[in-house]
């Protein structure tokens, strides 16, 4: 599966820990993350993670568009909602885009240990047939 990976500032540490304790899991699978995520995560995890822009600099935008052509399969997009981005319409579409495409997306730890468990489980085999 394609498992995309963006972090705001003030989560990036959050996930960097997050793919560290599922980086048995996440290391079956073909990653992609936003610039400044995906170099985090790739130092501490030691996965191979292929990057898009940074997320304020187009990388949001690329990763919609790898949503919109159906190349991603489940999102974790850690947000900080207490800090208003000045690129907030483009995390909003992102939103919308995997509503549209049916792509689970987890926007806090807890999601995204639960789709990532139901991943790994088979829960989101579905994802294969759908893509076919």
């Amino acid at each position: 599966m394609n498992i995309g990976f963006i972090a705001h500032d003030a989560k990036k540490r959050l996930m960097q820990n997050f793919c560290i304790a599922y980086r048995g899991i996440l290391s079956k699978h073909t990653l992609y993350a936003t610039d400044t995520t995906g170099r985090m995560i790739e130092e501490v995890a030691n996965l191979t993670v292929h990057k898009f822009l940074t997320g304020h600099l187009g990388g949001v935008q690329q990763m919609g568009t790898q949503i919109e052509n159906n190349q991603i399969d489940m999102l974790i997009f850690l947000r900080d909602p207490l800090t208003p981005k000045k690129h907030e319409p483009d995390v909003n579409n992102i939103f919308q885009l995997c509503d549209k495409h049916n792509i689970p997306l987890a926007t806090n730890l807890a999601t995204a240990e639960l789709i990532i468990k139901a991943m790994d489980r088979g829960d989101l085999d579905w994802r294969n047939v759908f893509k076919s």
